[in-house]
């Protein structure tokens, strides 16, 4: 069983994603190879009647318990949290009756609930709404960037998202520093105040940026090159140089989310201040 809101067990927060259903159904069906397939079908149907408040009949043959487990599942969708429930309980039963059975693990199963943005995370055993946080929205990027950066720009943030959602927060937070990093190099020979860019990387740009900001830009160029010092020590973020095995400290899913939070706030600054720039804006 596991650990989420106990109201949801009795007032529904939501259906589930049909993308859910489909892909709980698949590993299902892959499940079912690894045995005795109508068997394996009455289990979770056993266990989607349950979540649905509906009684359970054993079907007459394997097609029909394809075909009930199938109306079973859609009944039990009408309540998304009880739904994943059911069949993260139904996948450890069987591995408990048959230790040799191959079964999805949770990261397995937080991919179908990322991808299909459902909504919630299974970190065992508890059940996390993942809805409550909202990341901070990254515009398009300028025409200043080529169509390979734009792209790339999404790709990351797409990836530093499927991550969070997946529990794995320090991958989540090297990938959108990353990005950071990759578009600190558009500045490269760009004419800003006296003179062009010529630092080749991070750590030389935003210093000569900084150099030539005013007011506000200074201080926040600042700001964004203590973050990534930060969290590029191995005494502190850990997501760049390792983590210091005595005084390294470990990142949480809630530190990961503001820090890739913070991160998207100077990306969406950086693109603004490059088409700035490339325009000519002073």
């Amino acid at each position: 069983m596991l650990q989420f809101d106990g109201n949801w067990r009795f007032d529904s927060p939501g259906a589930i994603e049909p993308a859910v259903r489909e892909g709980f159904r698949d590993l299902i069906n892959r499940i079912s190879g690894q045995g005795h397939r109508k068997a394996i079908l009455e289990h979770f149907k056993a266990r989607f009647c349950a979540a649905a408040s509906a009684e359970y009949w054993p079907s007459t043959n394997e097609r029909f318990a394809s075909e009930d487990l199938d109306r079973d599942m859609e009944r039990a969708g009408e309540n998304a949290p009880v739904f994943i429930e059911a069949f993260w309980d139904a996948c450890q039963e069987l591995w408990a009756r048959n230790p040799a059975m191959v079964i999805p693990e949770a990261g397995r199963i937080n991919r179908i609930l990322a991808d299909a943005n459902a909504g919630y995370q299974l970190n065992p055993p508890m059940l996390v709404a993942t809805r409550v946080h909202i990341p901070i929205t990254v515009p398009d990027a300028p025409p200043s960037l080529d169509v390979q950066a734009r792209a790339l720009v999404h790709e990351s943030l797409d990836a530093s998202q499927r991550f969070l959602s997946e529990g794995n927060g320090r991958q989540a937070v090297q990938e959108v520093l990353w990005l950071l990093e990759t578009i600190a190099t558009a500045f490269r020979g760009l004419d800003v105040a006296d003179g062009s860019i010529q630092g080749r990387y991070f750590n030389k740009i935003i210093p000569e940026l900084r150099q030539r900001g005013r007011g506000h830009q200074e201080q926040i160029l600042n700001w964004m090159m203590t973050l990534h010092g930060y969290l590029s020590s191995p005494t502190g973020g850990g997501v760049r140089h390792g983590v210091d095995l005595k005084e390294g400290l470990a990142l949480g899913i809630d530190e990961a989310r503001l820090y890739c939070n913070l991160i998207r706030s100077y990306l969406t600054f950086l693109i603004a201040e490059h088409e700035r720039v490339s325009r000519g804006v002073v």
